[in-house]
């Protein structure tokens, strides 16, 4: 009996037991068995569960709210629980965002992006295991090419990054930087709030597109590439393979030293390359040699371009 419950309280709540058991036990005169107690549990539908079709301007604003409820993996999760809850009903009935808190502050340890943690979550209930991988990467593939936040209904951002990562501490790092705010400020807890919003609108709208309730947008022709322009006999065109694709390569030779390096073209990520891109080349060219320590976090694209020039260098003197 807890301490704050009456012992008036206690002797109503046994003798309403009792009555209840008393009537049960009348009702059985005559029966040869007890009665039998149906539990009826509720009916969980197969792996992958079931989605539905998103409000993208509803999810984006329970994401930015609910990132000052409880951090940005929280915010990202419940925008995209709320609608799956509300629209289908279990098995998300019986899944609380608030097992999604634990995402705050990149984990905790400014590893992976909580919204990211809790938009990725979300996708692993609704699709199958090869879906699931291919929307990530798409998500992804935004996430570090896309000058965020977008959403921004209270406080405006006086600038918006790119992350060349979806690690917590690259992204939070880089928007302070060039914001000139610190963690506290708050500019960029609106900035991270609204950030939570977008990545929960992205993710719902790659579902949409995925279960067919929306078109996915178009995507733009690029020209065809100009007719390869004549080499002079100090230029040299080399290849190799990147993270994305070929890379292509123009090298300028000064006698036997490499001049200049020019990347013609290439398939990488936008944001996470790019540094490999800037520095790569002229690390090289400075260093006589296309053994040159490799760009953080662009492995591939940096060891693509070495070889690319490599590639070029072969072909001096035939």
């Amino acid at each position: 009996m807890s301490m704050k419950e009456s012992r008036r309280d206690f002797l109503k709540k046994s003798s309403m037991l009792v009555g209840t058991a008393a009537v049960l036990g009348t009702s059985m005169i005559g029966c040869a068995q007890e009665p039998e107690v149906v539990i009826q549990e509720p009916e969980i539908p197969a792996y992958p569960y079931p989605c539905c079709e998103f409000d993208l301007d509803r999810v984006e604003k329970i994401g930015y709210e609910g990132y000052f409820e409880n951090g940005c993996c929280y915010g990202v999760a419940k925008a995209l629980l709320t609608e799956l809850s509300e629209k289908v009903g279990a098995p998300f009935t019986y899944i609380p965002a608030e097992m999604f808190a634990n995402g705050k502050e990149g984990y905790v340890n400014a590893s992976l992006c909580g919204a990211m943690g809790g938009a990725l979550g979300v996708i692993g209930l609704v699709c199958g295991p090869d879906d699931a991988r291919a929307i990530t990467k798409q998500l992804n593939d935004w996430y570090t090419s896309t000058p965020l936040p977008i959403y921004q209904p209270e406080i405006t951002a006086p600038v918006q990054t790119v992350s060349p990562t979806i690690n917590c501490l690259d992204s939070i790092s880089l928007f302070m930087k060039e914001a000139g705010v610190e963690r506290k400020d708050p500019i960029r807890k609106a900035r991270c709030g609204g950030l939570s919003g977008d990545v929960a609108k992205k993710a719902a709208e790659l579902l949409n597109i995925h279960f067919g309730y929306m078109a996915a947008p178009v995507v733009e022709e690029q020209e065809a590439p100009a007719t390869e322009e004549t080499l002079a006999p100090n230029e040299y065109i080399g290849e190799a393979d990147g993270f994305g694709g070929p890379i292509k390569v123009k090298v300028t030779m000064d006698g036997d030293k490499i001049a200049n390096i020019e990347v013609l073209n290439h398939a990488e990520t936008a944001g996470i390359a790019d540094p490999a891109f800037n520095t790569i080349p002229q690390a090289i060219i400075d260093a006589q040699s296309t053994e040159v320590d490799v760009v953080a976090n662009a492995t591939y694209t940096s060891n693509g371009i070495m070889a690319a020039v490599q590639d070029a260098l072969s072909k001096v003197g035939k």
